[in-house]
């Protein structure tokens, strides 16, 4: 059942991402020029993330904030972006209610992500993951994901952490589309922070299933030490 949820997804993925970069290319065409005349600098950032069994990746976005801007951490170690923050940009306000995520359509074309799944973290929060919350590196990262149409950057890193698990224990087709439902609702301003309501269940059998992978996720992180020396 998984492994067919799996191929589905894929298919979807190639075949959504192909669209949404012919159709949406004028849009990101006006956003990069805008970037330019904003301020001095690149027009995309790229970030390094952890994909499917803690592949390192580059992730695309469009720049939202001054070059050289100094990185602002939650107590949990995650990135903080404040309301009205002075490192974003004017265009950057806007395009982050969603709009530099553009950008990730062609990770996903290029198989490194998947339209709906667990936001991909950075390589340094490996160290932090506890148990069975590793098991988020099981499946592609994804653009938009459960824990982003309930809270977003609302709830804490760990909390976030929770919706990614519980995403992966009920695979859904259905579940990905409630989930791109409420993500399309994000860019129309009257019914921008309409949460998706669940709650998340984190049932016994994480246990298990973080026993059956811990070896493998030991040599992963032994991995990305040896690469970070």
């Amino acid at each position: 059942m998984r492994t067919r949820i799996a191929i589905v997804k894929r298919v979807i993925d190639i075949g959504m991402s192909l669209v949404g970069i012919i159709f949406l290319a004028p849009v990101m065409i006006t956003i990069a020029i805008l970037i330019k005349l904003d301020s001095p600098g690149p027009i995309f950032y790229l970030s390094q993330r952890m994909g499917k069994n803690a592949k390192p990746f580059i992730m695309y976005k469009f720049r939202s904030m001054y070059v050289n801007s100094s990185t602002l951490r939650n107590p949990d170690g995650s990135m903080r972006v404040d309301k009205h923050d002075p490192r974003v940009t004017r265009i950057g306000r806007i395009l982050r209610l969603g709009f530099d995520e553009l950008p990730q359509l062609f990770n996903v074309l290029k198989g490194n992500m998947s339209l709906i799944g667990p936001r991909p973290d950075p390589p340094e929060a490996f160290s932090h993951y506890r148990g069975e919350e590793r098991r988020k590196l099981l499946v592609r990262p994804g653009i938009t994901g459960l824990a982003q149409v309930t809270g977003r950057t609302d709830i804490p890193w760990q909390e976030r952490l929770k919706y990614d698990l519980d995403y992966l224990n009920h695979p859904s087709l259905w579940l990905d589309c409630k989930i791109a439902f409420y993500t399309i609702l994000e860019f129309i301003p009257p019914l921008r922070n309409r949460r998706f309501q669940r709650q998340a269940s984190l049932s016994g059998q994480m246990a298990s299933r973080a026993v059956s992978t811990k070896i493998a996720f030991e040599d992963i992180g032994e991995s990305l030490h040896n690469e970070a020396e």
